[in-house]
């Protein structure tokens, strides 16, 4: 899964420790999401999508590149 995390952390040049405090996760989980290496639960990739006014499909992205269909 592909996200635009980083980039929307440096455009409020936020470190991953800011962001992590402001979404209640550990600076780890922003690393490890941001550089691919995990996939963030519902949880906390909702709380990331709110906290930059984002849907959630503008944040991160499937693999393939195409978005989800909606219900």
């Amino acid at each position: 899964m592909r996200n635009e995390l980083k980039a929307l952390r440096a455009a409020r040049t936020l470190s991953q420790g800011q962001l992590a405090i402001a979404v209640g996760v550990s600076r780890q989980t922003i690393y490890a999401v941001e550089n691919g290496r995990s996939e963030p639960s519902l949880s906390v990739a909702l709380a990331l999508a709110r906290f930059f006014g984002r849907p959630v499909e503008d944040v991160f992205h499937d693999d393939a590149g195409r978005t989800p269909p909606r219900a």
